[in-house]
């Protein structure tokens, strides 16, 4: 059974301050509720969190511009990591996260570890893209090459 609750602070996957949301009753009562993020929904308090989400809004509307540029930059960039690899042709080991972002904080990024979204390590030779979640609307993709250590 789905209840209507009203978003007292930002759910990734639900929505920003100030949201009316319908979500599982179970999700709300034993998640949404407790920790503080949702309540149920009554006029009184879509008063009190309307200027908070009007505020949170013109945050979200800056951040954007400013996720759209680092997206932009990022299309522009390449990252080549490269990995020892067996006499078959096979890597030795993989290529995960924090060797994405050590590549980048070389060529002067700074992305925190949590927007980068590799769905698995990098087991093979070639290039692939990587998504990097910068904002809710703004996805950027980074161009890895793995290559054959010397």
């Amino acid at each position: 059974m789905a209840i209507e609750v009203l978003l007292m602070d930002q759910v990734e996957g639900l929505g920003i301050e100030g949201d009316v949301v319908k979500v599982a009753d179970g999700y709300a009562r034993n998640f949404l509720f407790p920790k503080g993020v949702a309540s149920e929904v009554t006029e009184g308090k879509k008063r009190q969190i309307e200027k908070k989400r009007l505020e949170r809004l013109a945050v979200l509307k800056k951040e954007q511009s400013a996720a759209e540029e680092l997206a932009k930059k990022i299309e522009g960039l390449e990252c080549t990591i490269s990995a020892k690899v067996g006499e078959n042709g096979k890597m030795f080991g993989s290529v995960t996260v924090p060797q994405i972002l050590e590549k980048l904080k070389e060529q002067g990024l700074e992305i925190d570890r949590s927007k980068i979204s590799l769905a698995a390590p990098l087991h093979e030779l070639g290039v692939f893209d990587v998504a990097i979640k910068l904002h809710p609307e703004v996805v950027g993709t980074l161009k890895v090459w793995i290559v054959e250590e010397k």
